[in-house]
C-alpha cells in the first residue's frame, strides 16, 4: 500500500456510503432514520479523510 495516500481509503469509503444514504433517503419506502444515519456516517468518513489527506501531503 506504498502507493495509497493516507486517508484516501476512507474518504472514498464515505463517498459510497453518503450515495448509499441519499439512495436511500429518496425511496420513499425506506427507512429515514437509517437513511439519515448512513447519510451521516458517509460524511464524517469524508471530512476525517480528507482531513488525513491534507494532513499528510508529500
Amino acid at each position: 500500500m506504498n502507493g495509497i495516500r493516507e486517508g484516501l481509503i476512507p474518504t472514498i469509503l464515505g463517498s459510497a456510503v453518503t450515495a448509499a444514504g441519499y439512495a436511500m433517503k429518496q425511496k420513499h419506502g425506506s427507512n429515514k432514520m437509517v437513511a439519515n444515519t448512513l447519510f451521516g456516517f458517509g460524511l464524517a468518513h469524508i471530512v476525517l479523510g480528507a482531513i488525513d489527506l491534507v494532513e499528510h501531503r508529500r
